[in-house]
């Protein structure tokens, strides 16, 4: 029984051996089922083909990737930059000299007249001259002197004016009136000319009815060699000694003269309240005692005659009175003065659409407007012809018929605080509005003062 228990464990003994040494072998046998795991790694190889669709659609996602950069996005809200604005000559002349340039942007024109209904001296004549030597359309003009006239007109029924000029404040009462139409921006190049800072304003938002020409501010002025003690502030015209004196001059502008007065009570410029404007009403018919003169026609006439000495008048005008008599001195009062935009529109049924249009785009050209420097200089929102007038040297001639240079009138321009408006100053200004079913409030105010 040991003995053959004994063989039989030697047996098991040669078996155990044998198997060790096959599985020592094994591994070579092994790695034909081990490349399974490595085969599915493989598929991802071959799976890139969705990674690849993906490839192309980043490298499409990636260009709205781009576009919606900071840096991109804020081209839509940015006007576009213009190219350096270069001029032409148009061959023709106005009959002052002047030298007509061409269109840059020229418009077929069939209509042979064009009618501006437009604030008093408010044009340059040569840029008038130069539209129809160029064009060959004959401008019929008349002219208003206040917005309230322009407005009275205008809601009388059908419009035969292809272009009227209205100021900030009666913009919305117009288009709620529907004498205004859509400005078609498609056909207004002229638009890239402008200074952001004049566009899209809260009385015309995106500028579907108007494009701005003008602005300014309604302040003080006073001839320092008459008045000895001069205002520095709007409440300082009560002043006895300026009442009695009766040497007053004023706009004849009910909106800014009554918000003068409002602010100077510490009431809003646009207030509707009735006990407010009467408390208006009573204060400025005591202003009204010392005011020789309403005028807003050309105000600066009787500063630079010295018929009057100190009062509310516009920017545009003081800086001529100035350049005349250099006492002639304007003052922003200590209030914050009436700031105001004026502004081109096309009436509804404006019969030569195709020469507003034109006009609008001629007009507003850089190697034109920049004649404003010189005429009707205000603040100016057309930054291509401030940068055109700033390095232009061909000689021109003065109001006054001397020689001189845009770029002259651009220096003189920029370094007057008249005409270039500090930025506190703008910023302490109140602007106009439309006062809606409070306007006929107003109106009977201003009625009553200048009786």
């Amino acid at each position: 029984m040991f003995k053959s228990s004994s063989n039989l464990w030697r047996g098991l003994t040669v078996l155990m051996i044998l198997s060790m040494v096959l599985a020592a072998c094994a591994p070579a046998a092994t790695p034909t089922p081990a490349p399974q795991p490595t085969e599915p790694p493989a598929q991802p190889t071959v799976a890139p083909q969705p990674t690849e669709a993906p490839t192309q659609q980043p490298t499409e996602a990636s260009k709205a990737t781009e576009a919606s950069t900071p840096t991109e996005q804020a081209k839509p809200t940015e006007p576009p930059t213009p190219a350096p604005f270069v001029s032409t000559s148009s061959g023709k002349q106005a009959p002052s000299g002047f030298d007509c340039p061409a269109p840059a942007n020229k418009i077929d024109v069939k209509s042979k007249e064009l009618n501006l209904f437009v604030w008093t001296e408010y044009i340059p004549q040569d840029i008038i001259d130069c539209f129809e030597a160029v064009y060959g359309v004959k401008i019929n003009r008349k002219e208003y002197s206040s917005n309230e006239e322009m407005y009275a007109s205008l809601s009388k029924g059908s419009s035969i004016y292809d272009i009227v000029q209205p100021t900030d404040y009666i913009v919305s009462l117009m288009v709620r009136q529907g004498l205004l139409q859509k400005i078609d921006h498609s056909q207004l190049p002229a638009l890239q000319y402008f200074d952001p800072n004049y566009l899209n304003l809260s009385f015309d938002q995106g500028n579907e009815y108007t494009i701005p020409y003008e602005a300014g501010t309604d302040s003080i002025v006073y001839n320092a060699d008459a008045i000895k003690n001069p205002p520095a502030s709007y409440a300082d015209l009560w002043n006895p000694d300026f009442i009695n004196a009766k040497r007053m001059i004023s706009l004849d502008d009910s909106r800014a003269v009554i918000g003068a007065t409002l602010l100077t009570l510490g009431y809003d410029v646009n207030t509707k309240d009735p006990q407010q404007l009467k408390e208006a009403e009573t204060k400025l018919a005591e202003l009204a005692k010392g005011i020789k003169l309403y005028d807003s026609d050309s105000p600066k006439t009787a500063l630079i005659a010295g018929d009057v000495d100190l009062g509310i008048v516009w920017t545009g005008d003081v800086e001529l009175a100035h350049r005349e008599n250099p006492a002639i001195t304007f003052v922003y009062p200590k209030e914050g003065p009436i700031i105001w935009q004026d502004n081109y529109a096309i009436p509804k049924d404006a019969p030569h659409l195709d020469a507003a249009y034109a006009w609008l785009n001629y007009s507003m050209q850089p190697d034109l407007f920049w004649l404003m420097l010189r005429d009707f200089p205000y603040t100016n929102p057309n930054k291509a012809a401030l940068d055109f007038a700033a390095t232009s040297t061909m000689t021109v001639k003065d109001a006054n018929g001397n020689d001189t240079t845009p770029q002259a009138l651009y220096q003189q321009y920029i370094n007057s605080p008249i005409t270039n408006t500090p930025p506190e100053v703008i910023k302490a200004g109140h602007r106009i509005d439309d006062v809606g079913e409070a306007t006929p409030l107003y109106d009977k105010i201003w009625t009553e003062i200048k009786k």
